[in-house]
């Protein structure tokens, strides 16, 4: 074998198109582009949703939503009365909820919600509880502040 031998596999090397070249390159004249028409001008662009000037989708469609995360309180949370029958301990707060892992250290603000009636008297500072739970907190003689 030879380097004068040597030539690619059929198929393997494709001619470029060479585009506006004479009618034998089947690109000649128009160059593809077809007859008259924006597409058929140099320095053409259209946008992507372009709609041939009747009116867009997105204009259409009316404006709705709107969200502020700039004052979105992310740091809040939602407990049971089932969370806190497992805390041994008569005053409840956010700190003896950080310290039992039932909330994160991020977390500023959380609501008690009744599932089961708590059946020992305990005291609540500085969280918020549904209705059901200072009814039965004030029946069972516990505190809320």
């Amino acid at each position: 074998m030879k380097l004068n031998n040597i030539k690619c596999s059929k198929g393997s090397k494709k001619k470029k198109k060479r585009i506006c070249r004479g009618i034998s390159s089947g690109y000649g004249k128009t160059g593809g582009r077809g007859h008259k028409g924006q597409k058929s001008r140099s320095g053409s662009k259209i946008r992507i949703n372009f709609e041939g000037g009747q009116t867009p989708f997105y204009r259409k469609v009316p404006k709705y939503g709107f969200k502020n995360n700039i004052n979105k309180n992310i740091y809040k949370k939602t407990l049971t009365t089932n969370d806190i029958k497992k805390i041994h301990s008569n005053i409840i707060n956010l700190d003896i909820l950080k310290e039992n892992k039932l909330i994160n250290k991020s977390i500023k603000e959380v609501k008690i919600i009744l599932k089961d009636k708590i059946i020992n008297p305990i005291s609540i500072i500085g969280l918020k509880l549904s209705n059901g739970v200072i009814n039965n907190i004030k029946l069972i003689g516990g505190k809320i502040e």
